[in-house]
């Protein structure tokens, strides 16, 4: 898949709700998630650690499609000027 399906499917499964919540809890539950994912990484499972990898994910792409951002212009810069 790539991000932008990524984003669209975000964007038709949790948009309007996503877009009623805002941008301050969406930020908190992308941190909570990225807290999940690093709990994994220690202790978990693999399919522990795909899981909280997917939550990180769509957290992500709701927050870009809040801000109206494309996750593929954001990681566009890693192939053109890598940091």
């Amino acid at each position: 898949m790539e991000l932008n399906e990524v984003q669209k499917l975000v964007e038709d499964l949790y948009g309007e709700e996503d877009r009623e919540r805002g941008l301050a809890p969406t930020v908190a539950w992308l941190c909570e998630e990225v807290g999940e994912l690093a709990q994994a990484v220690r202790k978990g499972t693999d399919a522990d650690k795909l899981h909280e990898l997917g939550d990180v994910l769509a957290w992500l792409a709701s927050l870009a499609n809040q801000l109206d951002l494309s996750l593929e212009e954001a990681i566009s810069r890693y192939v053109t000027d890598p940091p």
